[in-house]
């Protein structure tokens, strides 16, 4: 072999070592993370112990916060917390703003038949007013009504109930006869609140006198779904003057 070609031989060679040293290195570097995995004056025995011991700690630190977590949140929720939710829940429902579900009264309002329609009885006595149907309504909040709808709609404390002509309009929509009052509550109390309301007695006079109709029967099963409407209140304002 010349001198040439061992030259050659030679820093082909030492190329090949330093690529394996340098992967080696690299190698290294990766598996251990940045962390020696031969420390002055240790052994592969004490660098897993000093492992174990690393991860113990961390461990013991992670049951800490745990406990200490799981005291906050039960600080937080007794008694603060669940009073609030509950309070929440409760203020919802009042507002008509969730759907509520449950036993109560039905009660049906009717227009007197056409046969009890003669020259003599003005026509205004043979038909369910506006004044009527808010009697009703109001006997069912003072009986203590968790929810009330009319015609299957929620009524709230900003529910605008007026008559236009022969139908009844509720917060813009016109319904016409029967009309269906729906009331969420216990059914003696909502009973009783009729039985003592003097609008509702009115009513009961008219029924007796001209036939209009009037039904009212338990059920176990009303649902009264959330109110979707506006819930601001909404009133004329003189214009400016030009």
């Amino acid at each position: 072999m010349t001198g040439a070609t061992r030259s050659r031989a030679w820093s082909v060679g030492a190329l090949c070592v330093s690529v394996v040293a340098g992967y080696a290195f690299v190698s290294s570097a990766v598996t251990s993370r940045g962390s020696d995995l031969r420390p002055a004056g240790g052994d592969i025995a004490t660098l897993l112990q000093d492992r174990a011991r690393e991860v113990e700690l961390k461990r013991s630190s992670a049951s800490t916060l745990e406990d200490e977590i799981a005291g906050l949140s039960a600080a937080v929720g007794a008694p603060g917390l669940d009073e609030l939710l509950d309070a929440g829940d409760v203020a919802a429902a009042d507002a008509g703003v969730v759907e509520v579900a449950g036993a109560g009264l039905r009660i049906t309002l009717t227009d007197a038949p056409r046969s009890a329609d003669d020259a003599a009885t003005d026509p205004n006595q043979l038909v369910v007013h506006q004044q009527d149907i808010q009697g009703f309504v109001n006997a069912m909040w003072t009986g203590g009504a968790r929810a009330v709808t009319l015609q299957g709609q929620r009524l709230v404390s900003t529910s605008g109930i007026k008559c236009v002509g022969s139908t009844v309009v509720i917060d813009g929509v016109p319904y016409s006869p029967p009309y269906v009052i729906e009331a969420i509550g216990m059914s003696s109390r909502l009973q009783n609140a009729l039985d003592e309301s003097s609008q509702v007695e009115v009513y009961r006079e008219y029924v007796r006198k001209f036939s209009l109709g009037l039904q009212t029967e338990v059920d176990s099963t009303i649902t009264a779904p959330a109110y979707t409407g506006r819930v601001d209140l909404r009133h004329a304002e003189v214009p400016a003057e030009g």
